[in-house]
């Protein structure tokens, strides 16, 4: 579970690092962004030469996170960090690949396109 100010990773290849969460949409009330929700960001560290600058406020589709992930069958998953895909309006992805292990919840949520470019599905 992400929250407003929550440092993140950013899990492809578009050029940004670590983003920082600013605004989770969906109400004033909505405190936290769960694996398959987007959320918006601001770009804290990015590589040079690259598509997506330092400030840069961006969308960003929550792949991963800490806290467990309960599903239907009983079983329960968790990740070592937190991890976010950069999308644009048409919640195509910003990179061409996606590192680092998905949930298969993420396909659920209508995120096919990052689903299919995902290395490891969990």
């Amino acid at each position: 579970m992400l929250q407003i100010r929550s440092v993140v990773k950013v899990a492809d290849n578009s050029g940004a690092k670590v983003v920082r969460v600013f605004n989770i949409p969906g109400g004033t009330r909505k405190r936290y962004a769960r694996v398959g929700e987007i959320v918006t960001a601001s770009v804290q560290i990015a590589e040079p030469r690259k598509q997506v600058k330092k400030k840069d406020i961006v969308k960003a589709v929550v792949v991963r996170q800490r806290a467990p992930i309960k599903r239907a069958d009983g079983t329960v998953i968790r990740f070592d960090e937190a991890a976010v895909v950069l999308v644009d309006k048409d919640k195509k992805p910003r990179g061409t690949r996606i590192f680092g292990p998905i949930p298969r919840e993420i396909k659920k949520a209508g995120f096919t396109e990052i689903f299919s470019l995902a290395q490891d599905i969990v």
